[in-house]
C-alpha cells in the first residue's frame, strides 16, 4: 500500500482477526487509516507498546516494548528507561503509514506512555481510568464520569472523555511538561479519593481488590510504565469495539457497543475527532497538588503503588488487608 509518502507491506491481508465479524487483517490496516488523524492525535510522538494478536482475537497476544529489529528505516523509536532497571527501544508513531505497519504486524491495541518522545521524565497527560469491579453497570460507570467531570471543573481543569473499548471510561487531562510522573500520579491520587468523597457508594480509590466496590479510579495508570489503550485503539473484543472520543454531553446515553472498527469510520468522517482540540491548552496541575498536600495535612498520606515498583517514601504497607500481620502484644506485666 502506499501511504503518504511511504511504501507499506501487508503481509497475509485476508488473515480473519476477529472471527465472529470477519474482519481481516486488511480492515484493520484500512480502519487506521481512516481515523489516522484522531489515532494520531493520541500517539504521535509517544512511545508505544505493541499489542500484537498475531493469530487474531481468542489466539495468544504479547506486550512487545522492544521496537522489531526487522523495521522500515522511517519508523522512529527511543530508548526508554523502566522502573526494573531495564531498558528498551520502543515505537514512536509520527505518521499514518507508522499506524498501517503496526496493524500488519497483528497490533490491535495502541498504547502509549504519557510523554513525548523528546522529554520522557515529564508527563503531559493525567489519565482517569474509571475501572467497574464485576458485576456494575455501565449506567454507573457513566455516572462516575460525570462526577469526575464536576470535580476537575471544580480546579479548572478539562477533562477529555473517551471509551476505553472495554468496560470503563478513560478521562484525558493535557497538561504543561513541568512535573514527574510521581507527582502527575500524586494528583490523579487527590482527584481519585475527592471523587470517592462525593459518591463514596459508587466509586472507590482503594488499591487492594477485597476492598473495592462500584468504580476503581486507577491512579496507578499514572505511575511510569504505566499505559493505557490510545483514543480510537481497537480492542480485542468479539464485536471490535474501539476506544471512542466523547463530547461530555454524549457520556449520559453512550453505549461502548456503539463504537466498532465497522461504525468508527463513518463517525469520524461525520462528526470529526471528539479530541481535536486537547492539545491547544495545556493545563496546570497545581490545584490538585495542593489538594494532595491538604489530604497529607489530614493524615492521609500516599496509597499502594503497583507491586513491581520498588518501596516508595512514604508509602502505606504494600500487602492486602487480610494478609497483614496483626501487631504483636506486649505481654502481660507479672
Amino acid at each position: 500500500m502506499t501511504v503518504g509518502d511511504r511504501e507499506v507491506v501487508i503481509t497475509s491481508p485476508d488473515k480473519v482477526l476477529f472471527p465472529e465479524t470477519r474482519h481481516t487483517k486488511l480492515d484493520l490496516v484500512q480502519y487506521y487509516l481512516a481515523v489516522a488523524d484522531g489515532a494520531l492525535r493520541g500517539v504521535c510522538g509517544r512511545p508505544t507498546v505493541l499489542v500484537r494478536y498475531p493469530q487474531g482475537v481468542g489466539g495468544e497476544f504479547f506486550f512487545q516494548k522492544r521496537a522489531p529489529s526487522s523495521r522500515p528505516s522511517w519508523i522512529d523509536v527511543v530508548s526508554l528507561a523502566f522502573p526494573s532497571g531495564r531498558t528498551a527501544e520502543e515505537v514512536v508513531p509520527r505518521e499514518a503509514a507508522a499506524l498501517a505497519w503496526m496493524a500488519n504486524l497483528g497490533c490491535l491495541e495502541l498504547h502509549p506512555h504519557p510523554v513525548r518522545a523528546d522529554d520522557l521524565d515529564h508527563p503531559d497527560e493525567l489519565r482517569v481510568d474509571l475501572d467497574p469491579v464485576p458485576g456494575v453497570p455501565w449506567a454507573q460507570v457513566r455516572d462516575v464520569a460525570t462526577v469526575v467531570h464536576q470535580a476537575l471543573d471544580d480546579v479548572g481543569l478539562t477533562g477529555w472523555p473517551k471509551t476505553s473499548g472495554s468496560r470503563g471510561i478513560h478521562i484525558l487531562v493535557r497538561v504543561h511538561r513541568r512535573w514527574t510522573f510521581a507527582e502527575v500520579r500524586r494528583a490523579a491520587l487527590a482527584l481519585a479519593r475527592d471523587v470517592e468523597r462525593r459518591v463514596p457508594a459508587r466509586a472507590t480509590s482503594k488499591w487492594w481488590k477485597e476492598e473495592r466496590h462500584g468504580v476503581f479510579l486507577d491512579y496507578n495508570q499514572n505511575a511510569k510504565d504505566r499505559t493505557v489503550a490510545a483514543a480510537y485503539s481497537v480492542r480485542p473484543t468479539a464485536d471490535a469495539r474501539v476506544s471512542a472520543p466523547l463530547d461530555w454531553h454524549e457520556v449520559a446515553l453512550c453505549d461502548p457497543a456503539d463504537f466498532t472498527l465497522a461504525t468508527m469510520p463513518a463517525r469520524f468522517a461525520e462528526v470529526g475527532d471528539r479530541h481535536a482540540g486537547i492539545d491547544d491548552a495545556p493545563q496546570d496541575l497545581s490545584a490538585l497538588l495542593d489538594l494532595s498536600e491538604r489530604h497529607a495535612r489530614e493524615g492521609v498520606g500516599d496509597a499502594p503503588w503497583p507491586p513491581h515498583y520498588r518501596k516508595q517514601e512514604g508509602e502505606p504497607v504494600r500487602a492486602q488487608p487480610s494478609r497483614r500481620r496483626a501487631p504483636r502484644r506486649a505481654p502481660p506485666k507479672t
